[in-house]
């Protein structure tokens, strides 16, 4: 009998002991390719401050230093989200490719940085120079359009493809005068050149947009982990509105800025999880200068983004967000 009741006593104990040991439900995970940018300033919000561990998600993040590779990580099947501009969204579905654009997340102005032995204090004075962009992103549309602000054709500068993170290098050796692209890259460039560079006042001539993208595929077999992932992308929208300076400390952290530096610029970035004219409108303007320059798939038309963007996910998490 009293072996009896020691053998019930443990497994009654054992039986005790699995319900506290027995492990919560395993998140789901989600592989995001992410721009490791300020322009990304919402989707790392969500991945620092626990946004997406509170919706259940195990975020494994990716950094790239474009849009386009992101996105290409993602059709190729190494990611299953991407942050990404309209460049290389309007490069895919040109291209026919399978995707759903969920959200706008971020828009911003592109710079210009110039050597000051260059002598460009305007942009026409940019005629003559050797101008650095990246081609397939936002800075190649941005040069474009600096050119004809400028008065300027592509024949009357010389065109380098570089990659960002290779622009304030090639600036400091002389082999560029001046570079075309996003933040963080030219306060990363000013910081290091210090006075042997200057920024050009470009202002309000492109402003490129950042966004969220994924297959259809993928929407269409993990609906629920999709909208939770946006979830928590609006949550880091609202607290980073509320919390600027720790936004600020939590954005800089990430990307490797100085914060003061950010805070000088972080203005600059306008984050919203929207959907909206602007976000149609940017993809329909970006398209056309592919069709007019010939940088679009031979035979391709101007496509119908409401058939690419789906605004039923962000729709159900806050109709309000939705403008079109």
């Amino acid at each position: 009998m009293k072996i009896n009741r020691i053998n019930w006593l443990a497994g009654a104990l054992g039986t005790v002991a699995a319900l506290f040991l027995t492990p919560a439900t395993a998140a789901e995970k989600v592989r995001l390719a992410q721009n490791l940018s300020p322009i990304s300033g919402v989707s790392i919000i969500a991945k620092e401050k626990g946004f997406f561990d509170r919706q259940g998600l195990d975020v494994q993040v990716s950094n790239f230093t474009s849009g386009k590779q992101c996105l290409q990580t993602v059709m190729g099947g190494g990611a299953d989200i991407a942050t990404t501009a309209e460049a290389p969204t309007t490069a895919a579905a040109m291209a026919k490719e399978p995707i759903a654009f969920l959200a706008r997340t971020e828009y911003s102005e592109l710079k210009t940085l110039v050597a000051k032995k260059a002598d460009v204090a305007a942009i026409q004075d940019l005629k003559g120079k050797r101008i650095a962009f990246t081609a397939g992103t936002g800075s190649e549309v941005y040069t474009h359009a600096l050119l004809k602000k400028a008065g300027l054709t592509e024949k009357d500068v010389k065109l380098v493809n570089l990659r960002p993170q290779d622009m304030a290098a090639a600036l400091a050796s002389g082999s560029i005068d001046a570079f075309n692209t996003w933040e963080p890259h030219v306060s990363n460039a000013r910081r290091a050149l210090a006075d042997k560079v200057a920024l050009v006042d470009t202002q309000g001539t492109y402003a490129e947009t950042f966004n969220i993208v994924l297959t259809r595929d993928y929407l269409n077999k993990n609906g629920e982990t999709v909208s939770k992932f946006l979830r928590a992308l609006v949550e880091a929208d609202t607290w980073i509105k509320a919390n600027r300076n720790e936004a600020i400390a939590v954005v800089a952290k990430a990307v490797g800025l100085p914060e003061a530096e950010l805070a000088a610029i972080w203005d600059d970035y306008v984050y919203e999880v929207v959907l909206d004219q602007r976000t149609l409108d940017v993809l329909k303007s970006h398209a056309e200068w592919r069709l007019e320059t010939g940088n679009a798939p031979e035979g391709a038309t101007l496509p119908d983004f409401r058939t690419v963007i789906d605004p039923e996910p962000l729709r159900a998490i806050d109709p309000e967000r939705v403008k079109i």
